[in-house]
């Protein structure tokens, strides 16, 4: 009697469809999850004022106000929009270094409030160098009457 072959003639496959669902569905996930630049989303229009421009320093750390009231410090939103909160989140982004530069950059649309609960929060936590982002003022064209 003979049974057959005793050694199988098929060679191992790597299938490679699995694979490829995985590396799509990893891809997919870093996408979903990468942090994006949060200055990018907030489109701030900065009050107008004459001025010369500071000459470039070292990297300001950089707290946002936007028009409905929302604070960014660096890169992190803080949840709530009071001064407790807003001091815990610079408190854990700077650290302990008082000595840098904040920069400002408050919507020139913002509540009054806002901005001053800002300055309260850096002067309370004793933050001594602030500065403001403004923009350079539109050039307005001279309207003249005719005739005149």
């Amino acid at each position: 009697m003979k049974f057959g072959k005793t050694h199988s003639d098929d060679e191992p496959n790597l299938d490679l469809v699995p694979l490829i669902d995985v590396i799509l569905c990893l891809i997919i996930f870093f996408v979903v999850t990468t942090t994006f630049d949060s200055r990018a989303v907030l489109r701030l229009q900065l009050p107008k004022a004459d001025g010369i421009a500071t000459p470039d320093m070292a990297k300001p750390l950089t707290l946002l106000v936007s028009q409905d009231g929302r604070y960014f410090f660096e890169d992190r939103e803080v949840l709530k929009r009071d001064l407790d909160s807003l001091k815990q989140t610079i408190t854990d982004v700077a650290g302990t270094d008082r000595s840098r530069t904040v920069l400002l950059r408050a919507d020139g649309r913002s509540q009054h409030q806002s901005v001053v609960t800002a300055y309260e929060a850096l002067g309370q936590l004793g933050f001594t160098k602030i500065m403001i982002a403004t923009a350079p003022p539109t050039p307005e064209k001279d309207v003249k009457a005719s005739g005149g």
